[in-house]
């Protein structure tokens, strides 16, 4: 019998897990280890969804405790599974492993990969924050727009109750409430499901993808940071972001996402200060050339939009950006920095006024400069978020989350300040362009009546 261990942030390796795993009979998974994503650790992977060979269930327990759980109990295999991390870190997490004498081991897609019976185009990135969810919207609504019905299914994000999250649907702002949902699976949901378009997610994948055959004509996968997709895709598209040129090569598994995509987008190019952009977003499309000579390639703006109200013109502003983005992301600005920016607002810095967990983040993440993480994982810290916007002295609040903060902290005390949101969208150049790349493979799948794959 292996023991293996799988590495993780409770998403990729759960999934590897279910579909490499579970019912491997010469492997005994000991236990998941957990980082990057807080308050996701001292759990147990349950037994319904772990199956029969496990009825107490897997532990999860924090990364740092990785060799101490090698030694104890005499791991064989060591299986990284997560995703948008450097690559020297993976390597140097390698080292440790190897010194113990277990193996170290990535899993590739022909194992880890679904099959649907349906077509599925997969969005996924170099890096999280470079614009995959407002990509994957662009391409619901050019499906849409051919009569298919499209189910988008989001790469998971289980940080609550995991028996209780194995299949989630959302079709309703008020399916995405009854689920009680972190702040950043909100994020994730609540757009696509204003536009009309179902969310798909949850922790065990080939029941999601069954659900989600049932009700679409066509599969969406929406991924998560720039993780590799869990379905097999008949058409790949991969956002690269013009601000972080060169990324693509440096953290995992970006490269890999470049070498598959059939459609590259090189994103947010009207965020590249005019007198560099030419020189970077050629720097970007040269060094995404050298990997990948096959696919095709959009140059796409997401220009952002501030919602209507006083000019905030000389104010001050506190900037709240999208927390996975600024943090694991790497980015030290997001949309609502280049809102304040454009609107010649003068951002405050919140790190003095940080407040509780809040506090806790701006140290794990030394990069943060003078912009607030929308970090919500738990209720508590949803209630440290709402505490650090009270706190900080500030004309208006601009927030460059997906979602309505406003609506989301409602009962919190914001200090009287008003949450003012910053929309972002691909322009409509590059969804005319995808419309166009998309448009062989849409009239295959719709050319028999029968859009399956």
């Amino acid at each position: 019998m292996r023991r293996v261990v799988i590495v993780g942030a409770g998403g990729r390796d759960f999934h590897t897990f279910n579909v490499v795993f579970r019912e491997d009979p010469g492997v005994d998974v000991v236990a998941f280890t957990a980082a990057q994503i807080p308050n996701i650790d001292r759990r147990t992977y349950p037994p319904d969804l772990a199956g029969d060979r496990y009825p107490a269930g897997i532990p999860i327990v924090p990364q740092a405790e990785l060799v101490e759980l090698i030694q104890t109990h005499d791991v064989d295999e060591v299986v990284f599974a997560y995703s948008d991390i450097a690559d020297t870190d993976v390597m140097h997490l390698a080292a440790r492993v190897l010194a113990t004498g277990a193996d170290f081991r990535l899993v590739g897609q022909r194992g880890a990969t679904l099959r649907s019976r349906k077509p599925v185009v997969a969005v996924c990135a170099t890096r999280s924050g470079a614009g995959k969810s407002q990509t994957s919207r662009a391409v619901a609504h050019v499906l849409q727009a051919h009569d298919l019905t499209v189910a988008l299914i989001r790469h998971p994000m289980p940080y609550g109750n995991l028996h209780d999250m194995r299949v989630q649907r959302f079709r309703t702002l008020d399916d995405i409430d009854a689920s009680h949902p972190t702040i950043e699976e909100r994020e994730e949901y609540e757009l696509p499901v204003r536009l009309g378009i179902p969310v798909y997610a949850g922790v065990d994948y080939a029941d999601v993808v069954a659900l989600a055959e049932q009700d679409a004509d066509v599969l969406l996968w929406d991924g998560g940071n720039n993780d590799l997709p869990f379905l097999r895709p008949d058409v790949m598209i991969v956002v690269a972001d013009a601000l972080r040129p060169g990324h693509e090569l440096a953290f995992h598994p970006g490269e890999a996402n470049v070498l598959l995509a059939d459609v590259l987008v090189v994103n947010k190019i009207d965020s590249v200060p005019e007198h560099e952009r030419r020189t970077v977003v050629d720097g970007v499309v040269d060094g995404l050339r050298r990997l990948n000579r096959r696919a095709d390639i959009v140059l796409a703006s997401s220009p952002v939009t501030l919602a209507a109200g006083p000019s905030i013109r000389g104010k001050r502003v506190l900037v709240v950006e999208d927390g996975p983005t600024v943090t694991h992301g790497g980015m030290p600005f997001g949309a609502a920095s280049v809102a304040a920016r454009a609107h010649g607002a003068r951002p405050v810095d919140p790190r003095p006024f940080a407040v509780g967990s809040l506090r806790g983040v701006y140290e794990t993440y030394p990069h943060l400069g003078p912009v607030l993480p929308a970090m919500g994982y738990s209720e508590q810290q949803i209630a440290d978020l709402a505490a650090t916007i009270a706190a900080t002295p500030c004309d208006a609040v601009l927030s460059g989350t997906p979602i309505d903060l406003g609506s989301a902290l409602r009962g919190h005390d914001l200090g009287g300040h008003v949450v003012r949101h910053v929309a972002y969208d691909l322009d409509t150049d590059s969804k005319e362009r995808l419309a166009e790349l998309l448009a062989p493979w849409i009239t295959r799948w719709t050319a028999s009546g029968e859009p399956d794959a």
